[in-house]
């Protein structure tokens, strides 16, 4: 499993983190050891007045175990795990705490260890620990069988996206037959008799009148291509001057260009709206499907606890019935039933013990199941969802290369990108490749 992890001071945060439980679909207070108090926040605030005995700052130790996504991983492993980790870095018998938190069908656990050694008031110093965490992890994969992350076996396999793409001719870029662009700027000629009447009859066709620097009169599409009026139109420069005047009043190349930039960027920001609308609407069935299998989810779980409880208690009643008292529990007592009945109660509360923690467990990995199920329909949305955002980003980023102004695209994807990363996730997300 993954290990992550950091020291760190704030135990009010902390604690808040942990118990969160509206980034979290099930929250368990799994272990408290070590502290006075019973209860998390009471914990590590007691870690926090351990350390103002000392000049520690980072007086907590963090640590999340996050399994391979689809694995039904069971406590027992996540404390053997929590063991290895105290060996390794020399946190045996620090006062802890462990959290087990449920997302998106995925269980992990989150344990935190007061650094503060009260027998000698100082913090206990944790060398390399991102080294010794990840060979505690590899040892974890190995012997379970799972999947080794790539990042794992070689750094260099960590590779940035990159994305390339070969420059085409002026038609092959822009997707249209150089037949269609003559003609689009022949019929806008034909149609008007002066300049502002050209002028409009080129943007209706996508297409803005500007000044060349050594072709006078000139069109920008709106991919930021640049035609020659004489030479696609067919006519003199002294007939273009005719009818639409001096070249010298018309605005530049790159005065064009930020015009249609302009106006492609209220495009694109009307189009992304639209998109982004879109998205939501698909994801809203999800969500509520997501938000009545949590509930549904709890009281399943609250209900076996209550019944446990219930059982237990009757259970209980049953084996201290054996243990009699007065004269005949002095009976017992000399003829060794008392002691039998002791010896058979012991064994019945740990095998009772035993019975509940593995209906727990059966309860716990079988809504894993179901919720990983549910999970799969979300990531094959997010995934359509995200194919459509990035062809729609791209065909953008096309448009603005040509009038060089891809900083202004670069700037919107970033900014949409974080947006959707927040939307989707939360802060308590958990990465699946090794911290390296």
């Amino acid at each position: 499993m993954i290990l992550k992890a950091s020291q760190r001071g704030g135990s009010r945060q902390m604690a808040a983190h942990l118990l969160k439980t509206e980034e979290n679909e099930h929250v368990e207070v799994h272990e408290i050891r070590g502290f006075t108090s019973d209860n998390l926040n009471g914990a590590l605030h007691e870690a926090y007045a351990m350390s103002r005995g000392t000049r520690c700052h980072q007086f907590l130790f963090s640590v999340s175990l996050n399994p391979p996504e689809n694995e039904d991983v069971p406590v027992n492993k996540f404390e053997n795990a929590l063991d290895r980790i105290e060996n390794k870095l020399g946190l045996e018998n620090q006062p802890r705490v462990v959290v087990f938190h449920e997302k998106e069908g995925r269980r992990h656990a989150h344990a935190v260890w007061s650094r503060i050694d009260t027998d000698e008031m100082k913090a206990v110093h944790l060398s390399h620990y991102k080294r010794k965490l990840m060979d505690v992890s590899k040892q974890l994969y190995l012997e379970n069988d799972w999947n080794i992350p790539k990042g794992y076996i070689d750094r260099n396999l960590k590779s940035p996206f990159n994305y390339t793409r070969s420059e085409w001719q002026q038609a092959m870029r822009t997707g249209q037959n150089p037949k269609d662009i003559k003609s689009a700027l022949q019929d806008s000629w034909a149609i008007s008799d002066n300049r502002k009447s050209f002028e409009c009859a080129l943007q209706d066709r996508g297409y803005y009148l500007a000044k060349g620097d050594r072709r006078g009169y000139v069109a920008i599409d709106m991919h930021g291509e640049v035609y020659s009026l004489s030479r696609q139109i067919g006519i003199k420069k002294a007939t273009l001057t005719q009818k639409l005047g001096k070249a010298e009043l018309l605005p530049s190349v790159e005065e064009t260009k930020n015009t249609i930039s302009g106006n492609l960027t209220k495009q694109f920001k009307k189009f992304n709206d639209e998109l982004r609308h879109k998205h939501k609407q698909e994801m809203e069935p999800l969500i509520h499907a997501r938000q009545a299998m949590v509930q549904h989810h709890r009281e399943a779980r609250e209900s076996q606890r209550m019944a446990h409880e219930e059982r237990w208690q009757s259970e209980e009643l049953e084996r201290s019935a054996r243990l009699r008292k007065g004269y005949k529990g002095i009976w017992d007592r000399l003829t060794g039933t008392h002691q039998k009945n002791r010896t058979r109660n012991e064994e019945e509360t740990q095998k009772c013990h035993v019975r509940d923690q593995n209906e727990k467990e059966t309860l716990i990995f079988n809504q894993l199941d179901e919720r990983r199920k549910l999970q799969d329909q979300f990531q094959q949305l997010r995934e359509e969802q995200s194919n459509e955002r990035k062809e729609f980003f791209t065909n953008m980023d096309q448009q603005y290369k040509n009038i060089e102004r891809q900083q202004e695209i670069k700037e919107l994807y970033e900014q949409e990108t974080l947006r959707s990363r927040q939307t989707i996730s939360n802060k308590d997300s958990m990465s699946h490749e090794p911290e390296m």
